[in-house]
Formats: C-alpha cells, sequence, structure tokens
C-alpha cells in the first residue's frame, strides 16, 4: 500500500467536506448556544433542555437519517448527466420530507405525557415540556431543509448549506440573549426563549437556502417549477427503500445516547446536567466525522454512477484515513482538557449553586474520558456508513446499527450505569461498546462489497 494512493486525496475530500462540517456544527453550535446561555440560569434549566432535546433528537435522527437517500441518487444522476432523474429525486425527497417533519411533530406533541412516567426529577420535566412545544415545531422547517441540503451536496454543492446554517445561528445567539435573559426591553423568558430563537432561526435556515439555490445556474433549474403533488410511485417507492433503512439506522445510534440521557436522569439532575454537556461536546466532533460521511456519499455515489469500483474503494479508504486522523486529535484534546471543558457550561461564581456546578463539572469531566477513546470508532462507523449509503447498501448496515447499540451497548450502559455500579461513567462505557462493535462491522460489510464489485467488474 502506498500511502500517497490516499494522502493525495485529502485536499478535494477537504474542499468537499469542510462546508459539510461547518453546517453540521451550526445545527450542534444552536445547542451548544442554548446548554451555555441555560446553564448560566441553573442545573435545573440545562437538565431541563437535556430532556426536552432527548425527544427532539430522536425525531430528528428519523428525518435527518431520511433525508440522506437523497444525497446518493442526485449524485448518481449528476455525474451520469442525468437531470430528470436528479431533479425528479429531489422533488420527491422534498415532498416526503415535508411529511415526514409534519408528521414527527404531531407525535411528539403526543409524546409529552412520557416525561412523567419516566421517573425524571419533577422540577426539570416541569421545565421541559414548555421548551418542547416550542422546538417540536422547528422539527418541520428543520426536516425541509434537511431535503434541500442533502439534494445540493448531491450536485457537490456543499457551500450553501453551510451559509444557511451560519445565518441561521447568528439568529439564534442574537434572539437567546434577547429572550432568555430578558435584555433591550425583550421578555425575560428562560428556557422558553431558547426554543423561540431555535424556531425562529431554522425557519430563516429554510427560506435562505432556497434562494440561494434557486440563484445558482447548476440547481436554478432543480429548484423553481416544482409540481410537487405530481408524483411518480417508482420514486417514491426507490426514496422510501433507501430512506427508511437510513432513518432507522440513525434512530439506532441517536436513541442510544437518548437513552444515556434518560438513565443518567435516573441519577439525579446533576448527573443529567453532566451528560448534557459531554454529550454536546462530543457531538460537536461527531459532526466533523459527518461531514466526511456525507463526502464519502458524494463521491461513492459519484463513482458508482461511473462503475468505476477500483477508484470507489480508493477514494473511500482516503476518507476513512483523514477521519482517523480528526479522531485520533480530538480523542487527545478531550483527554488532555477533560478537566476544563466542562467549566465553560457552568457559572462559578453563582455561590448559591456552587456544591451542584461543581458536582456536574466533576462528572462531566469523567464522561470526556470515555468520550476521548470513542471519538476513532465513532468517526470509523460513521464514515462507513456514509459510504455504504454511496453504494445504496442499507439493509444490512441497519441491521449492523441495531446489534451493536441495542444487543450489545445498550445492556451494558443498563448494568453499569446503575448508581451502585459506575453510574454516569458506567452508562458511557456502554456507548464505547455500541460504537465499537458498529466500526467493525460496518468496515467488514464495506470490505467485502467492493471487492465483490471490483471482481465481477473483471
Amino acid at each position: 500500500m502506498v500511502l500517497s494512493n490516499y494522502t493525495k486525496e485529502f485536499k478535494y475530500n477537504w474542499k468537499l467536506s469542510a462546508p459539510v462540517m461547518l453546517g453540521m456544527l451550526g445545527h450542534t453550535f444552536v445547542q451548544f448556544i442554548d446548554n451555555i446561555m441555560v446553564g448560566q440560569l441553573g442545573t435545573a434549566e440545562l437538565a431541563a433542555v437535556s430532556l426536552g432535546n432527548s425527544f427532539m433528537f430522536i425525531a430528528m435522527s428519523l428525518g435527518i437519517g431520511f433525508s440522506t437517500a437523497i444525497t446518493p441518487l442526485v449524485a448518481e444522476a449528476d455525474a451520469a448527466k442525468n437531470f430528470s432523474n436528479g431533479k425528479s429525486a429531489f422533488k420527491h425527497g422534498l415532498f416526503l420530507c415535508s411529511v415526514l417533519g409534519i408528521t414527527l411533530f404531531i407525535i411528539l406533541m403526543f409524546a409529552k405525557p412520557l416525561m412523567y412516567l419516566m421517573k425524571q426529577p419533577i422540577e426539570v420535566v416541569e421545565l421541559a415540556i414548555p421548551y418542547l412545544d416550542l422546538v417540536a415545531v422547528s422539527l418541520i422547517p428543520l426536516i425541509i431543509f434537511q431535503a434541500f441540503k442533502q439534494f445540493s451536496d448531491g450536485l457537490s454543492m456543499t457551500r450553501y448549506p453551510m451559509y444557511a446554517t451560519i445565518l441561521a445561528n447568528v439568529i439564534n445567539v442574537i434572539l437567546n440573549y434577547l429572550l432568555i435573559f430578558g435584555k433591550f426591553g425583550f421578555p425575560e423568558l428562560g428556557i422558553v426563549g431558547a426554543a423561540y430563537g431555535t424556531l425562529a432561526s431554522r425557519i430563516v435556515m429554510v427560506i435562505y437556502i432556497w434562494w440561494l439555490l434557486k440563484g445558482k445556474e447548476k440547481s436554478k433549474a432543480y429548484v423553481t417549477n416544482i409540481k410537487f403533488f405530481t408524483l411518480n410511485n417508482v420514486m417514491l417507492k426507490k426514496l422510501m427503500n433507501l430512506g427508511s433503512p437510513s432513518a432507522m439506522q440513525m434512530f439506532f445510534e441517536v436513541a442510544i445516547f437518548t437513552a444515556a440521557i434518560w438513565l443518567s436522569g435516573l441519577l439525579g439532575k446533576n448527573p443529567q446536567a453532566a451528560n448534557q454537556i459531554a454529550l454536546n461536546l462530543s457531538s460537536m466532533t461527531f459532526m466533523v466525522a459527518m461531514g466526511l460521511s456525507v463526502t464519502s456519499m458524494i463521491r461513492v455515489g459519484n463513482q458508482k454512477g461511473l462503475k468505476n469500483y477500483f477508484e470507489l474503494r480508493r477514494i473511500a479508504f482516503s476518507i476513512f484515513l483523514l477521519g482517523f486522523i480528526f479522531a485520533v486529535f480530538f480523542g487527545l484534546i478531550f483527554f488532555i482538557f477533560h478537566q476544563h471543558l466542562p467549566k465553560i457550561y457552568v457559572d462559578f461564581n453563582d455561590l448559591d449553586n456552587l456544591a451542584d456546578n461543581t458536582e456536574v463539572v466533576s462528572i462531566a469531566s469523567k464522561l470526556l474520558i470515555a468520550a476521548a477513546f470513542f471519538q476513532i470508532s465513532d468517526s470509523i462507523q460513521v464514515v462507513m456508513l456514509g459510504a455504504l449509503r454511496g453504494l445504496q447498501d442499507v439493509k444490512i448496515p441497519t441491521i449492523i446499527t441495531f446489534i451493536s447499540y441495542w444487543v450489545i451497548g445498550f445492556p451494558i450502559s443498563f448494568f453499569l450505569g446503575k448508581e451502585e455500579t459506575y453510574g454516569s461513567f458506567g452508562i458511557w462505557l456502554g456507548l464505547l461498546a455500541g460504537l465499537t462493535t458498529a466500526a467493525i462491522l460496518l468496515y467488514i460489510r464495506f470490505n467485502y462489497l467492493t471487492k465483490k464489485l471490483i471482481l465481477s467488474n473483471n
């Protein structure tokens, strides 16, 4: 193996990935800003945002996971210069994402009473419900945005979703400041103010990305003159067959992290707040791997359209290598600064809550040690999933993710996460086990499929 065969792809991989990473980080940055600002109000408020967002994450995982079906179909059509197939994939994907966004919002509204049945701290639940009421509405524009984003990624126009996300973040930060703390004559709404900021920023995000894509020559014909309700059953079925397993893959992974939020809630509000801090920090590094996953999906989809399977494998491994390098770097950052990073989220000048804040930081710093170790396996598994989606192989990876997270990871989290064993740290050991299993099995799957394609093409 000549290393330069892979490293020479780094520049183009980075060119495609960087805007996606920044766009993905933008979604997480909204949560980061919410957490830091809300953390100034107290640990109960931070735990409430964590609990409310745990319901949102599950719904988002289904919507975002489903929308990824659009990218490989558009990428394949773009490589084959087939405009009509590309526009059909986008239009039907946009329709299905719109329906899914509305459906998930309705389900969340009916799911709210579950909070009272989950044995979570009652003060946390009562703060979380009004927050969730508003954030749930933002699911609709968020998932519609995802359809535009995945289409744009499929055309290798990865910068425009990033621009929309940056604008949304600026709006979110401003509205958070005004509405959480009641500045410049605005009402002081606490965590409900954070929810208003999230909702407004996501509506603007959809309008802005449509406006950007309408103004670009390559994408204008795709996003204008859409006959939204003239639908083709074949394309709907194709998107459903690709999107449903992809949604379940993301659901199985996000759900185990959500289960970690709920399990930590059984330990009390401080372990739950600490879990939220560690989860927010590790989700930001995960978005870098997600950016590489999208690049993997685009480039593998392009090579599949060209039927160039040897190049497909080489390019995919170059992306895996870049992801591994990033993961090692982030793992070292978490390990070295595990005691310092959680302090960003709490106010040590608040003497009334000093004991709570000190405990939260102590727990979160231990969780970051576990997060440091699973950076590598988390990066590998998500980039492998992207490559397999580019190959339009989704059913077996769905089974793999279910086994990894729910047959192996969750039982370990459940048994080791009890107060009398390892508590919060035990919950995260289960996450580490699940991610590592997924990384190994998905690598085996990709390796097998690509070798088979190369042999069949010779």
